[in-house]
């Protein structure tokens, strides 16, 4: 059996950046044909280090710290005369994973190492003492140079942001995480993971992830660096546990979890008899192998002995839990868990997360700003659950409708269900091909809303309906309810196709257009990606064309006006040159092109959620 391949760790942002400023003007010209070689050179692991072989004379061995992550520059070596200002090492390091910042932009890597205890927050001084007035001084001086940094990618694009903006973005994050700027550092560190997916083609990338990390980290620092006061824009630190708390919690589904930054695993919600949200997470470094794997891992608090799977069914009463504020439940010495019985999805408190109407669940989810603070974003993502007819299925995407209190298909907004993830190993997808083979099907689904897609839902478990007519038949063991993610539907768990017709549709229902991708939209979405994509000079040879008219024409006719007049103001901010007495071209700055795009993202991004939240509404044609 082949051996698994050895990954390289995760590294502090400081550390890489430093190691690509101490190399000489010569070598940075070679970094990145250096970075493109270490996929081919072999990676060994010994006693905790990390070597990387560039030949007998040239040896890197990187001596991580106890979290996996290399967070110091001495711990990062080479053995070739040049070192450490030499060219291997530097491509190392801008060739490992960025390890997570202080703050929860990625919440699926925070869960993987809880805080457990409290994090003095800094108490705000008066604005006219001179100690106030030397950290904003620092938070601007940090905000200006992140600003800085991010204009260079916008301007550069995918093609041109290559190891050396990476770098001066990862030494502008750091700044900015030593200034006490969490959201700002959080933002900088998805910018450089998107622009490394993107430039790798990586399976997982996703362009408008990498667009709303750019246009995150845009409008943070730039306000910022602007002395803006609002405290939204500062973010908060790394999560703090508070403990001594007593729970009692009953598990609602367990979800797999596979972070774009190599992380995998479960999380397993959980909620209590007055309706709060919690979680209890297992997320470490291992992707989607370890995620297929973690369903049925140990549940890591108190002294419960009961694994994911069984908590999902089962419940919990806790003493001196530690809880975050996201609802995080950590371990700790004074944590004490006993096992509880779960009441039925049909009874109590969670009876009554499938109480409310699809249409007020999605007008609060959906409520928030189009780009907040990754940890604000808490309430958009929790689970909403319903009662559904399955209609038909296109594709992958199935089509359901919501039942009405009595049992009846209402005529409200076709709703589109979309796997939770497409990863072969998990069973998502076969799922939601075990339900679309029996339209008429009465199912009881708990998911997530899309905030992207018009009337879209992303199931995460289901269940059968009560009352009468064809729905789920599951074993006893699962105690009411399938994890999509795990548990596998076949054939004995739904009723007979003849069952399901006489109950369900008179035929296969067809979608009506979706209003979010169905709109002249698209052209304001392709400019704001082709800047990102291709940079400022593909833009600007795009607004030249003959066709920039006729999309700021299309736009004003459908009702877009705004839309239309920011895509003329990127365009000629994209082509704006300046001339010196000499009649000479000359760069102009990125910053008037920079806050051109934001502006038209921002709007973009705005348009489209209030489309989306329109599309859940009853008076919508679906």
């Amino acid at each position: 059996m082949t051996p698994p391949a050895v990954r390289l760790p995760q590294v502090e942002p400081h550390v890489a950046a430093t190691a690509v400023e101490n190399l000489t003007p010569r070598l940075r010209r070679r970094l990145e044909e250096a970075v493109g070689r270490c996929a081919g050179l072999p990676v060994t692991q010994e006693q905790g280090r990390v070597s990387v072989s560039w030949g007998e004379d040239a040896v890197v061995t990187l001596s991580p710290a106890g979290t996996g992550v290399v967070t110091d520059p001495a711990a990062a070596l080479c053995s070739c005369l040049l070192a450490p200002r030499c060219l291997h090492l530097a491509a190392v390091l801008s060739a490992c994973p960025v390890a997570e910042g202080g703050s929860d932009g990625d919440p699926v890597a925070a869960a993987a190492e809880p805080v457990l205890a409290e994090t003095p927050q800094a108490e705000t001084a008066p604005a006219e003492t001179p100690q106030a007035r030397r950290p904003v001084q620092g938070q601007v001086a940090a905000a200006a140079e992140l600003w800085a940094a991010g204009t260079a990618v916008l301007a550069a694009g995918v093609p041109g942001a290559g190891a050396l903006l990476q770098a001066e973005l990862l030494r502008a994050a750091h700044t900015a995480r030593l200034a006490g700027l969490p959201r700002a550092e959080a933002a900088a560190l998805r910018v450089v993971r998107g622009v490394r997916a993107a430039r790798e083609r990586q399976d997982g990338h996703r362009l408008s992830d990498l667009v709303s990390a750019l246009g995150d980290l845009l409008l943070t620092s730039g306000r910022l660096a602007a002395s803006d006061p609002d405290p939204a824009l500062v973010g908060t630190a790394r999560r703090a546990y508070r403990q001594g708390e007593g729970l009692r919690v009953y598990g609602v589904c367990r979800e797999p979890v596979i972070s774009a930054t190599g992380y995998g695993g479960v999380v397993t919600h959980l909620v209590t008899e007055d309706g709060r949200w919690f979680s209890v997470a297992d997320v470490r470094p291992g992707g989607p192998a370890r995620a297929k794997g973690a369903g049925t891992a140990a549940v890591a608090l108190g002294s419960a002995a009961l694994n994911h799977a069984q908590l999902a069914r089962g419940g919990l009463l806790i003493s001196g839990a530690t809880v975050s504020p996201e609802g995080r439940l950590g371990s700790g010495k004074g944590v004490r868990a006993t096992s509880v019985t779960r009441p039925s999805w049909s009874q109590g408190p969670l009876a009554a997360l499938f109480s409310r109407p699809l249409a007020q669940a999605a007008d609060l989810r959906l409520a928030e700003e189009a780009w907040r603070e990754p940890r604000e974003t808490d309430e958009t993502n929790r689970p909403v659950g319903c009662d559904l007819m399955v209609v038909g299925a296109v594709g992958e995407l199935l089509f359901a409708r919501e039942l009405s209190p009595g049992g009846a298909a209402q005529d409200g907004p076709l709703i589109r269900l979309m796997a939770a993830s497409s990863d072969p190993g998990l069973a998502h997808v076969a799922n939601l091909r075990q339900l679309a083979s029996r339209p008429g099907l009465r199912v009881r689904v708990l998911g997530r809303l899309d905030p992207d897609r018009a009337a879209t839902m992303r199931p995460l478990a289901a269940g059968p309906v009560p009352g009468e007519g064809p729905t789920l038949r599951l074993p006893a063991e699962w105690h009411g309810h399938a994890d999509l993610g795990y548990d596998r539907l076949s054939g004995s768990h739904l009723p007979p196709r003849e069952a399901c017709a006489q109950d369900g549709p008179a035929g296969d229902e067809a979608p009506g257009p979706d209003p979010v991708t169905g709109s002249p939209l698209w052209r304001v979405r392709r400019l704001v990606e082709l800047a990102v994509t291709g940079g400022r000079r593909a833009l600007a040879e795009s607004a030249r064309g003959g066709d920039c008219l006729a999309q700021r024409a299309s736009l004003r006719r459908a009702g877009f006006g705004t839309a239309a007049e920011l895509v003329g103001a990127l365009g000629a901010e994209a082509d704006r040159r300046a001339r010196d007495v000499f009649g000479r071209l000359t760069d102009t700055g990125g910053d008037r092109y920079a806050w051109a795009w934001l502006a038209a993202a921002l709007h973009l991004a705005a348009t489209e959620r209030a489309l989306v939240r329109a599309s859940w509404q009853p008076e919508h044609p679906g």
